[in-house]
């Protein structure tokens, strides 16, 4: 495990004693994995040039509480992608496909009636799990993202790397560019 992972999985870890009211924890998935060019494989790179085959990821979500109560926390690490370079990366409703869209759109947890979302009543952290992050000089970074909802059964099922940070501004919310690359990450 690398240092890195090693300090987002103990970040994950202290959500807890961090916030006692969040309750027990109820869940905990992780996902570690190599970016490859097949379709097939768990991470699937689309765009080698930005997300370089070998290029590794791990996606750790962790919940607690239920109800009112209830929090999830997700955490992406990213290893071996370009250096000092920003990405957008959100939670997907679809597993990981040939082509980038397959993912479907980003999990919102009250969805926007109007389809692409770019509203910031619903494209906004809140509402949906965004990890955007910088790499440093060796092309590595994380992102922790904290929500005070769980995500419903089986409608989360990758997290997507995107091409730029995410917007925020009305029209183009919760927009990043293109979808450079995918894993899946059966969450909740």
């Amino acid at each position: 495990m690398s240092i890195a992972t090693a300090v987002l999985t103990a970040s994950l870890a202290l959500a807890p004693a961090a916030a006692p009211s969040m309750g027990v924890q109820s869940t905990s998935v992780t996902v570690r994995a190599h970016f490859t060019a097949s379709p097939t494989g768990e991470a699937v790179t689309h765009d080698p040039a930005l997300v370089p085959e070998g290029s590794r990821v791990t996606v750790v979500e962790k919940r607690y509480g239920s109800g009112k109560d209830a929090r999830t926390v997700v955490g992406l690490h990213l290893a071996g992608l370009l250096p000092d370079r920003t990405y957008g990366a959100h939670v997907h409703t679809k597993p990981c496909g040939p082509k980038p869209a397959d993912s479907g759109p980003h999990y919102q947890n009250v969805p926007d009636p109007v389809q692409p979302s770019t509203d910031p009543a619903y494209a906004n952290p809140r509402n949906e799990v965004w990890l955007d992050l910088t790499t440093d000089a060796d092309g590595d970074g994380s992102s922790v993202a904290r929500v005070n909802w769980h995500v419903r059964h089986g409608q989360a099922r990758s997290v997507v790397v995107h091409e730029h940070k995410t917007h925020t501004e009305p029209g183009q919310a919760g927009t990043a560019g293109a979808r450079l690359a995918c894993v899946n990450v059966p969450l909740a």
